[in-house]
């Protein structure tokens, strides 16, 4: 009898074994999953500092470069500005008006080439077939003795930057006279019918 039931403990005891090992390995699977879940976690937190830090960095420098941008032009026009200083004391001292101008004329000069070498050209316009995209009309005249629009005058020279146009010239157009077609006289009896119906109507009030 007692061996009877040693041997069903003993059965109990084989049955709850793979239990437990099933337990075990769940709950050990259970933490593993938790420490993977954990571990990412931090890296996406790190992560994410990472990218913020970054952004803010880069948001910095932007404004920075933006900043600072056109240092390099502008210590060039210094350069020009220093010239003309020199160039309108000297004048102003030798109370000389033809040195005066020569030195703008030279500064003039020296401005437009710094401009050009920074891609900047003007536009073409003084004698030039009009064009809507380059040129815009402040004034137009009708003439007989033109059968296109031509720019008659240059207002302000328009200019474009790297080939893109940055400002229009602005012009006076010489435009061909229109011409008044004879009018149609069947067209000129309709009116005259309406007048006469129209008189007819005022008399009648």
């Amino acid at each position: 009898m007692f061996k009877k039931d040693k041997d069903k403990e003993q059965e109990k005891e084989e049955v709850a074994k793979p239990d437990i090992e099933i337990t075990k390995n769940f709950e050990s699977q259970e933490k593993k999953t938790e420490d993977d879940y954990r571990q990412l976690w931090d890296k996406y937190l790190r992560l994410q500092a990472d990218f913020d830090n970054y952004r803010k960095r880069s948001f910095k420098e932007r404004a920075e470069f933006i900043k600072f941008a056109n240092e390099g032009l502008i210590m060039e026009l210094l350069n020009i500005l220093d010239n003309f200083e020199r160039g309108v004391k000297a004048a102003d001292q030798k109370k000389d008006f033809d040195l005066l101008h020569q030195g703008v004329d030279m500064i003039s000069k020296q401005l437009h080439s710094l401009l050009q070498a920074k891609g900047l050209d003007r536009i073409k316009a003084l004698g030039m077939k009009f064009d809507p995209h380059q040129h815009e009309a402040l004034e137009v005249v009708e003439d007989d003795n033109t059968d296109v629009d031509i720019v008659e005058e240059e207002m302000q020279p328009g200019y474009t930057l790297n080939g893109r146009i940055i400002r229009p010239a602005k012009v006076k157009v010489r435009r061909p006279k229109e011409k008044l077609t004879p009018a149609d006289p069947a067209e000129n009896e309709e009116i005259l019918e309406e007048n006469q119906e129209d008189e007819e109507i005022d008399k009648e009030g």
